[in-house]
């Protein structure tokens, strides 16, 4: 068999097909073979338990140390508990009603256990894992042809452990896979000869083979360095062809001027810019010069100036007659964004107006909760010209809102739009000419990520701060092991506020028997966690752990109980525009104490009096996230403090994760531990597109030079033949592996 678009039941049978589909989403022999071993066991070499996740389905070699049996306090029957271990830590093993497994899970025993890794009692556990033990003379888990060929398995050097899910183990998944090369022939290969020689790869075929079925390391570093390479270049190829295509597309230029506003606005700079913040001005400035639309990603610390640079290029733009419109994630965000440059700006805003400056301009803010005559006046100034400056949310990408001349798209926190809604914008320029787009994000990114991800885009990043920035601690308060540490936290608020200062407290939801996935209007989310084991469910079924805590709830027991006597105000994406703006004024002047909100302030939010911020829950939240959330405080002279309070359990990958993020504020590193901790195929846009991954081995942070390589390559082939129509094989890589949608996601991120 040579299709790798074949499907699995013909080669597996109905059921095994079927129970790969619906576990896994594999439904072809390409699917399967392209699911690749996570890793490789070695006969007595154990896996560590210290790396494992709650929640996650995991699969570990170890060695049973102890075993006991006893009976259950609620109700009739029994309970096993096997502890394995690694040699370092240990992992419980529960049974309900199964007392067999006593005689059979021995000490000194090695196998491989898998299921869903939960806690209970601050203990890791599997609550009814699959096991394969290595004795092929003994009992096991599995029964008849899988236990055999489970045992062939095991006695091979190297053991395949593959990315499993309930129902289908690691050992179930090898033995289909086996079938299946057992009657593929292999594939055509899409990499020219040349290229395959001159860098001296595998064949696709073999590397397939190869992957699954090595005999030693070195054939699996040789199969994944060539199965690497084919989703680089893949990636790599789709980038440059898009590269090529926006280098046709005409820009109008916006040459800088002596005499004109931004001239005005840097003579009245009350500080000095940063080293940082001149050179990617000028660079900039020189970008908006051309005729061809810029494309550059500014990418800075929280709180490094980034909104100056941004105003800089647009207030150069508005001196060329033309218009500059910049978009934000949030209405409240809009709203501190357009406050924020008008207070800037001062009398240079105030075109029109008794005492506005000679050069002035107008800054509009445009959202779509406005009241009706300020939307239409705000449209009409945009329409119109009057305003050079037009700030909003996805409301400015409408069909009916239009720009006399618009020069210039500022996208704050780019992430958050989709990709349709900035491929609108960016068409706004007219027929003739695109406008420039400048791309902001408090969010660091990894060379790699930028080479791969934002590879239509020029990169610049600022690293300084400004001088008087204040320094924020960060420690995590482990409420599932010290409870009293929370109690501690909220006296720390009280001493803040008594102190003059103000405080954030932050929910991954709204409320009101709100879904764990956050608040839409924010575009907030709530990772899922493990579950946990009752020991009173003698079928060992799990309860799902509490939904995230919400600001409604957390607001009321704040005001009930220990911040009785504060200023506490709530803010959300679900409250309407008014009062939110309301809210967000009164925290901005003073006059709340506390305000208790979700996400919605991640970005953009700058109250300088805010000294602290208590994150609940905030092992619901990526590492990045919460280095933006914290951003918010220590925003002006007094130091800043953030408190992740969690429940995560110490020595899981959770808790290490927020460890790390109390360790450092260096958002560079932070960036590199959480594209650790993510998985490569969210970087290609798999969650917008609702697609399966391209990236599978490919890893952004360790192959940083095979991809820098790979782009070299790319550039060749699509300078020579645009199309690849010269290079069928490679026009074909590209299509699976970066299919229309996600190539859109690409250019346009």
């Amino acid at each position: 068999m040579t299709a790798g678009d074949a499907k699995l039941d013909r080669v597996l049978g109905a059921k095994s097909a079927k129970a790969l589909d619906s576990a896994l989403g594999l439904s072809t022999v390409g699917d399967l073979l392209r699911h690749y071993p996570r890793r490789y066991a070695e006969r007595g070499e154990l896996t560590a338990i210290a790396g494992l996740e709650i929640g996650e389905h995991a699969t570990v070699l170890a060695q049973v140390e102890r075993v006991s049996k006893r009976s259950m306090r609620a109700r009739r029957g029994t309970i096993v508990e096997a502890r394995i271990t690694d040699g370092h830590r240990s992992l419980i093993c529960t049974f309900f009603n199964q007392a067999w497994r006593e005689r059979e899970l021995l000490p000194g025993r090695q196998g491989m256990f898998a299921g869903k890794v939960t806690a209970y009692r601050n203990r890791l556990q599997l609550a009814h894992p699959e096991y394969q033990l290595f004795d092929v003379h003994a009992e096991t888990g599995a029964e008849g042809e899988e236990a055999h060929s489970a045992a062939e398995e095991f006695a091979a050097a190297l053991i395949p452990v593959y990315p499993a899910a309930q129902g289908m183990p690691s050992w179930s998944i090898a033995r289909c896979v086996a079938q299946a090369l057992d009657v593929w022939d292999g594939t055509e290969d899409p990499l020219p000869d040349e290229l395959r020689e001159r860098l001296g790869l595998m064949g696709l075929s073999e590397a397939l083979h190869m992957i699954h079925r090595p005999h030693d390391p070195s054939q699996v570093e040789s199969a994944r360095r060539r199965l690497k390479w084919d989703e680089a270049l893949g990636v790599q190829l789709a980038l440059a062809r898009l590269r090529s295509a926006s280098q046709d597309r005409p820009a109008a230029a916006s040459p800088s001027r002596s005499d004109g506003i931004l001239a005005s606005f840097d003579g009245r700079l009350p500080f000095e810019l940063t080293a940082g913040q001149r050179e990617i001005g000028e660079r900039i400035a020189a970008d908006l010069a051309t005729e061809h639309p810029m494309n550059r990603l500014v990418q800075g610390e929280v709180g490094s100036g980034k909104t100056v640079v941004a105003l800089r290029a647009m207030l150069q733009v508005v001196d060329s007659g033309r218009q500059a419109a910049m978009l934000a994630p949030t209405e409240v965000l809009a709203a501190q964004h357009a406050r924020s440059l008008e207070g800037m700006l001062a009398d240079l805003a105030r075109a029109g107006e008794i005492g506005g400056a000679e050069q002035a301009t107008r800054v509009t803010l445009l959202t779509g909760s406005l009241p009706a005559a300020q939307r239409k006046q705000a449209m009409l100034d945009a329409a119109s010209g009057r305003a050079g400056i037009v700030v909003g949310t996805h409301a400015l990408i409408q069909d009916r809102v239009s720009f006399a001349d618009l020069g210039l798209v500022v996208v704050d926190e780019q992430h958050r739009f989709g990709v349709e809604q900035r491929d609108a914008l960016r068409a706004h320029g007219g027929d003739e000419a695109s406008p420039h787009v400048l791309v902001m994000t408090a969010t660091p990114i990894p060379r790699t990520v930028a080479m791969t991800v934002y590879g239509d885009l020029e990169v610049s990043a600022l690293r300084e701060l400004p001088h008087g920035r204040a320094p924020i601690s960060t420690s995590v308060v482990p409420v599932a092991e010290r409870p009293s540490w929370l109690d501690r936290a909220w006296q720390r608020v009280r001493e803040e506020v008594a102190a003059g200062h103000q405080v954030y407290v932050v929910c991954p939801r709204v409320g009101d028997d709100e879904t764990a996935g956050g608040d839409p209007g924010d575009d907030e989310a709530a990772s899922s966690v493990a579950d946990e084991t009752e020991e009173s469910s003698p079928e060992g079924d799990t309860r799902q752990r509490r939904p995230p805590l919400s600001v409604i709830d957390i607001a009321a027991r704040l005001r009930a109980g220990p911040l009785a006597d504060l200023r506490l105000g709530v803010l959300h994406g679900r409250l309407p525009a008014e009062d939110k703006d309301a809210v967000m004024r009164a925290f901005s002047a003073g006059e709340l104490d506390v305000l208790v909100a979700t996400t919605v302030v991640e970005v953009g939010v700058d109250v300088p009096n805010a000294t602290a911020m208590v994150i609940m829950d905030a092992d619901r939240f990526g590492v990045s996230q919460l280095h933006q959330l914290r951003g918010r405080v220590g925003r002006g002279s007094a130091p800043g403090l953030c408190l992740l309070v969690s429940e995560a359990v110490a020595g899981t990958a959770t808790r290490e994760r927020l460890d790390a993020v109390a360790a450092t504020t260096d958002g560079f590193e932070l960036a590199r531990i959480d594209l650790q901790l993510r998985r490569e195929g969210d970087i290609l846009g798999a969650t917008q597109s609702g697609r399966k991954s391209g990236l599978k081995l490919l890893s952004l942070l360790r192959d940083e030079e095979l991809i820098a390589q790979a782009r070299v390559e790319a550039e060749h082939f699509v300078g020579d033949d645009p199309q690849l129509r010269e290079h069928p094989g490679l026009a074909r890589m590209v299509a699976e592996l970066v299919d229309e949608e996600r190539a859109g996601y690409l250019e346009k991120s």
